[in-house]
């Protein structure tokens, strides 16, 4: 009798995948046929990954000049051209290899004094779909004209950037507390911020915050700037509306000076349809970079699918994944997009049943793809981290490839921030379910590494609304000065505070928020458009709020910082599940633990109950740390932060107990004390 086939550990912890082991096997098999593939080469998965080491322009001193190549395989015909050649488009011509790729040589002796650092080009492409100017799909540095907006290639071949000395911030180490920023719009005047400007002004606030990561948005180039960054044109160029790639990399190095990791919002479910600027069509088919016709789009973004199943489509993303690691030192990557990625149908349907994620609709190629990326990110930066944008809940997403997962180390907690929405549209008060608001926050896998938070840029965006103003609405404009008293107000600062210290103390094992909500930023996200008559500004963020003392948000602001120091300095993320110690849902009063930590939360809009017995985990004294209704943080400070909460022995079966003064719409932590 031959052995039977070892089971995954992945259906080893989880019963409920029994049924699929063969489905994920497979899957699990056709990621290391491709290793083997690409290990029979010769070559390792991060030698492979070299891409954007072969393609575009590359120097060879061995000839004295300079390489471009493109991969464009439906192309009739290629030629070079830009200013060092007068735009004559029909001088340079590329030579074609049989495998599709083109190159051209410009030796020093010819061109050393025309092809020079700065130097604008594009290359001009016949195929199926006419004669074209196309931006390459390698270029590192895209720049718009600001008379005719049109974007073109520039060649970029600056000094060496000086990395020595730069020292990756350990992300693994510590916890994972992520700022979610958008670079153009990080300053406060109306207008365009750049990467020096954020590097000087907005990193240190962010460190002072108490935040360990900050994650940037839109850095690949993209030729709508209202895109948020999701329309990629250019993926191995960053983004020239915010300055130099040099810059970039000062920002990243300052980042990690400041003890901040630098984790990149990475676009590869998707890519901008434009001929003009992006990759669509280059070689003149619609099967470059994509499946033909129409299941080559994302019909619900108006843009581009990738073909994973293709081997030099897999090159390209992975290749884009290292160049990114490797030339700019990012720190790790939050993949945008991935439930698109995963299905055929994107992700739009219910995910009821366990049969959807493993039936036609799934993509096994797009499986494959983000199972080597997270293998290719841990095996050339072993501390970077990923994180999966990915609402369906595919099993194995965050967890290892070894053991038969996709390899992500977190997913984000998608159902959270929405919950929360539906929470205050759809349900009054004194009508919140205390288990409904538990589930939410608890409900994961165990050892599926998950990023919780409370709204992030999508909360934000004009079509919706940040906590903050659904809670405080246009009160915000004229109520949020100390000296005012309004109920809408002290009920939004409350739920606001207390939302917050829920989701990351109960929801997850990291914690993501996006720039500017921590103290609630009163004004929406609305890049300049046709429809708002192209300004900005709601495109930008009034740090001022914070920073005036006279203002309530600089309230929201401290909470934040300290919650952020309670939970770090306690190893809250680091310990797992809350212990659910009580639910009380008469008096909407919810109590659980983390270690020593007991936190309490009374949601009920007026009940105030003196003498509340709430049940601890161990015996001992507990001392109040923080409560959401201190002063300091713009509370009434109806509770005493002075007093000392002694246990009563516990009875038979049951769990010891404190009497405390729980007030309505707070939140306290209590430290337990032998």
């Amino acid at each position: 009798m031959g052995n039977s086939p070892q089971r995954l550990p992945i259906v080893e912890r989880d019963e409920w995948l029994l049924p699929v082991e063969r489905q994920l096997a497979a899957r699990h098999e056709a990621y290391l046929s491709e290793l083997r593939r690409i290990a029979a080469s010769g070559r390792s998965l991060t030698d492979y990954a070299n891409g954007y080491r072969h393609f575009g322009w590359q120097y060879d001193p061995a000839l004295g000049g300079w390489w471009l190549r493109e991969w464009l395989p439906g192309a009739h015909d290629v030629f070079l051209t830009g200013d060092f050649n007068g735009w004559q488009r029909t001088s340079l011509r590329l030579d074609r290899s049989p495998d599709g790729v083109w190159s051209i040589f410009l030796p020093d002796a010819l061109y050393a004094d025309r092809l020079t650092h700065g130097s604008l080009y594009k290359i001009h492409v016949h195929g199926d779909n006419g004669w074209l100017d196309r931006i390459p799909a390698y270029a590192t540095r895209v720049v718009q004209d600001e008379r005719t907006k049109n974007f073109t290639a520039q060649f970029w071949n600056p000094a060496p950037f000086d990395w020595r000395g730069d020292r990756p911030a350990d992300v693994r180490g510590r916890d994972l507390l992520i700022y979610e920023a958008h670079i153009g719009m990080a300053q406060e005047r109306e207008g365009v911020s750049g990467y020096a400007e954020f590097a000087e002004r907005i990193l240190p606030r962010i460190r002072q915050a108490g935040y360990t990561a900050v994650q940037l948005m839109g850095i690949a180039e993209h030729p709508y700037y209202g895109s948020f960054g999701y329309h990629v044109a250019n993926f191995f160029a960053p983004s020239s509306r915010f300055g130099t790639p040099e810059e970039l990399k000062e920002l990243v190095r300052r980042a990690h000076e400041l003890g901040l990791a630098v984790i990149m919002d990475l676009v590869h479910a998707h890519y901008v349809r434009n001929l003009n600027e992006g990759i669509n069509e280059l070689d003149g088919t619609d099967r470059l970079y994509s499946l033909p016709g129409e299941a080559g789009e994302q019909p619900y973004w108006d843009s581009k699918t990738f073909d994973y199943g293709k081997e030099q489509v897999r090159h390209f993303l992975l290749s884009n994944i290292k160049y990114w690691l490797d030339e700019f030192h990012f720190d790790g990557f939050r993949f945008d997009g991935v439930s698109s990625m995963l299905y055929r149908h994107h992700g739009h349907t219910e995910f009821d049943s366990r049969e959807k994620y493993f039936d036609a609709a799934v993509d096994l190629e797009a499986i494959r793809y983000l199972t080597l990326a997270n293998r290719l990110v841990h095996e050339f930066r072993p501390e970077a981290v990923t994180i999966a944008e990915e609402v369906s809940g595919m099993p194995g997403i965050a967890v290892p490839a070894e053991e038969g997962g996709i390899g992500f180390d977190y997913r984000l907690a998608m159902a959270q921030p929405d919950f929360w929405i539906r929470l205050l549209k759809e349900v009054p008060d004194e009508q919140w379910d205390i288990h409904a608001i538990w589930q939410v926050l608890t409900d994961r896998l165990p050892g599926i590494g998950t990023v919780a938070y409370a709204e992030s840029h999508d909360q934000a965006l004009v079509g919706d609304q940040t906590l903050a103003f659904r809670l405080m609405g246009s009160r915000m404009y004229d109520s949020m000065d100390r000296k005012t008293q309004n109920p809408v107000i002290d009920r939004g600062m409350a739920l606001h505070k207390m939302i917050r210290l829920a989701t990351i103390a109960a929801g997850g094992d990291a914690y993501l928020n996006f720039m500017g909500n921590e103290f609630g930023h009163p004004e929406w996200i609305d890049f300049p458009r046709a429809g708002n008559g192209w300004s900005y500004a709601h495109a930008r963020r009034q740090w001022s709020l914070a920073d005036d003392a006279s203002l309530r948000y600089a309230f929201l602001a401290a909470f934040d910082r300290e919650m952020l120091s309670l939970v770090e300095r306690y190893g809250v993320l680091r310990d797992g599940y809350p212990y659910c110690l009580q639910m009380d849902a008469e008096r909407q009063t919810m109590a659980f633990s983390h270690g020593d930590l007991l936190f309490v939360f009374n949601w009920s809009p007026s009940a105030s109950l003196p003498e509340y017995e709430v049940r601890v985990q161990a015996p001992g004294c507990y001392r109040p740390l923080l409560s959401t209704d201190e002063p300091r943080f713009g509370g009434t400070g109806r509770a005493s932060m002075q007093g000392r909460h002694f246990s009563r022995p516990a009875e038979e079966d049951e769990l010891p107990r404190i009497r405390i003064y729980n007030t309505s719409r707070t939140a306290a932590v209590f430290l337990r004390e032998d």
